[in-house]
């Protein structure tokens, strides 16, 4: 059993059906933009988890396609959203037609070999299509301990190291206890800019909603960025 298997209970506990913190308050807002702005057609969501932001783009009148490799995720997507259409597949080796647009929604931090799983998300972009990337910032990933520390004397901080080590990080709350991925925020430029990829907008966007005291400490340290790709006619 993989972590995310054991892990996906607690999971869909935390998400509710709304959605957590940084979900609803920092990324929702400006993700969902971007999506009516690009004005796809069709979108696959890789890494979709339980389906929230399928069920979003479905909302939007947007034909969407889910994929992620824990198949409780997955079912739990399935029992929210009938109608809709998730599959049981990894990114480094799913097998999906091309979209016109592709989410990787606070995914990419999960994949372990991004090279592998890049190459399949871009082919599974048409030509002219686009990638719409949400992630943790390589700051936050590179967090000495998880978030904040608070002395007795003084102000907390956020204190970060080995910052440009690509590695495996175990990350546990609330009953979810998994493997993220730190890497240095070059690794993925590079790799995306490797896959023939145009930037076309790049953002680290504030927390707009939510108590006071947490949006101050999303906003003291950013949790998270968000990229938009090209993928060349």
């Amino acid at each position: 059993m993989s972590d995310w298997d054991a892990s996906a209970a607690a999971w869909i506990d935390i998400q509710g059906e709304f959605g957590d913190f940084g979900r609803v308050h920092v990324l929702d807002a400006p993700m969902l933009a971007l999506v009516d702005a690009l004005a796809p057609a069709t979108v696959l969501d890789v890494g979709c988890g339980e389906g929230r932001f399928c069920r979003m783009l479905e909302a939007r009148g947007l034909a969407t396609t889910g994929v992620d490799p824990t198949a409780a995720l997955i079912k739990r997507a399935r029992s929210l959203h009938p109608q809709g259409d998730y599959r049981v597949e990894g990114a480094e080796a799913m097998t999906v037609s091309t979209h016109d647009l592709v989410v990787c929604y606070l995914s990419l931090i999960d994949m372990p070999d991004l090279d592998a799983a890049l190459f399949r998300i871009v082919a599974a972009i048409r030509p002219g299509g686009h990638l719409l990337i949400a992630n943790l910032t390589a700051f936050n990933t590179a967090a000495v301990h998880l978030g904040w520390v608070k002395p007795l004397i003084g102000e907390p901080s956020f204190p970060i190291d080995h910052y440009l080590e690509e590695r495996p990080r175990r990350t546990a709350w609330r009953g979810v206890d998994i493997v993220n991925h730190h890497r240095p925020l070059k690794r993925y430029m590079q790799a995306l800019l490797n896959q023939g990829l145009v930037l076309t907008h790049f953002d680290e966007p504030p927390a707009t909603g939510g108590p006071p005291d947490k949006r101050d400490r999303y906003n003291r340290v950013p949790n998270f960025h968000i990229m938009a790709w090209r993928k060349p006619a």
